[in-house]
């Protein structure tokens, strides 16, 4: 399984840069968005991208990303907790919903693909495993040397 975060699945239906890196991962159909994952995909269609309501989650249907991981009481406190120990405004600026896809990753010992800095940075440190993606401008994560 990977997990996805929502960036990956909105870079994927809109043809961005990472999309090409994204197809596999759909492909094996293990991919996963969390709960709050897919409420963000939703959000960011209907509200950002002028989507449908229908048409938005007939989208993450057809990917079989609909259904996203429970985010239950340990998912939370541990995202939680995350956040408090990592979040800086300017040096990593890691929304909850960030930290619920990296625990859950975390917990699943899987991988989480994403192209935020941030979120590669808290990923590095914390020793959850990341999938890097291409950024919408065509750049790319590196880890510090």
């Amino acid at each position: 399984m990977t997990i996805l975060d929502a960036y990956a699945v909105i870079a994927y239906l809109k043809a961005e840069p990472a999309a090409p890196e994204v197809r596999p991962l759909l492909d094996r159909g293990d991919a996963r968005l969390t709960a709050v994952g897919v409420a963000e995909v939703l959000d960011h269609l209907v509200r950002l991208a002028g989507a449908h309501e229908e048409d938005a989650a007939l989208d993450l249907a057809q990917l079989g990303l609909l259904d996203g991981v429970i985010v239950d009481s340990d998912l939370g406190l541990a995202a939680g907790l995350l956040r408090a120990r990592r979040y800086h405004r300017s040096r990593c600026a890691v929304s909850m919903a960030d930290c619920i896809a990296a625990e859950a990753a975390r917990q699943a010992t899987t991988g989480l693909a994403t192209s935020d800095p941030h979120l590669l940075d808290l990923c590095r440190v914390e020793g959850i495993s990341a999938i890097v993606l291409t950024v919408s401008d065509g750049t790319r994560w590196a880890p510090p040397n």
